[in-house]
């Protein structure tokens, strides 16, 4: 009943999952990331613990494909689940269960995996991947949304639309972005307002937060409301 990509974005090391689905709040279940290591998307009939031990697992050091049998292993209910992992070595494994309803299927490419189940068809996959190809130019982000709106257009969720998400992880432990549209009419056109807004001073704020390496971040309110002004009148 859903679709996502994990990707790593290659200039910024960056990792970031995209998601959407005909369900309420998927962001809140589907997409896991570890910082610096890699991703994890749970999804069909979503097991969260897939995300919640499958981080742990890529903490660990442990490879795609080991986690995924790890975690397959584990459950009785595997054949109803989805799930698709990206290591920190880049490697890529799947599993979509016998019981997936169909078109489900997976993809992997170089950086980034698809994967998707209860859609219209493989074309949903496909034009996913090649639009995130396509786009190597784009800033990360807008290179995720841009990949879900053309797997949309082939049809997406045969259901329809309900919900998407956007998680963007740098090396913190806080997200670099995450976005929810938990329910709407049009929800990765919303997700796409979203983070077009996010660039107006989140973007250029969030570089002022506590990091591991300034643990204090920077809390001069006259430095941050200047850099931050400074920044936005750069792009005007």
């Amino acid at each position: 009943m859903t679709w996502s990509i994990i990707a790593r974005d290659p200039p910024t090391g960056q990792i970031g999952i995209a998601v959407a689905t005909r369900f309420f709040a998927v962001g809140a279940l589907v997409p896991h990331i570890a910082p610096n290591v890699g991703g994890i998307a749970t999804q069909a009939l979503v097991n969260p613990y897939y995300g919640i031990d499958g981080v742990r697992l890529l903490r660990e050091g442990r490879s795609a494909p080991d986690i995924v049998a790890t975690l397959v292993a584990a459950d009785e209910g595997r054949d109803n689940r989805q799930l698709h992992v990206m290591d920190a070595a880049g490697r890529i494994a799947a599993h979509t269960g016998a019981q997936c309803v169909e078109w489900c299927g997976h993809i992997e490419g170089a950086g980034f995996s698809v994967a998707g189940n209860m859609l219209v068809g493989p074309q949903v996959l496909d034009e996913t991947a090649r639009c995130y190809r396509a786009h190597q130019m784009l800033p990360f982000a807008q290179r995720l949304i841009a990949a879900m709106k053309a797997g949309e257009a082939a049809g997406g969720d045969k259901r329809g639309k309900q919900s998407a998400a956007l998680l963007i992880h740098g090396p913190e432990d806080w997200p670099a972005l995450d976005l929810r549209v938990d329910d709407h009419a049009d929800p990765l056109a919303e997700l796409e307002r979203l983070e077009q807004v996010s660039r107006e001073r989140w973007a250029h704020f969030r570089h002022f937060l506590p990091t591991r390496t300034n643990p204090a971040g920077i809390t001069d309110r006259a430095i941050i409301d200047a850099s931050v002004q400074a920044a936005i009148a750069s792009q005007s």
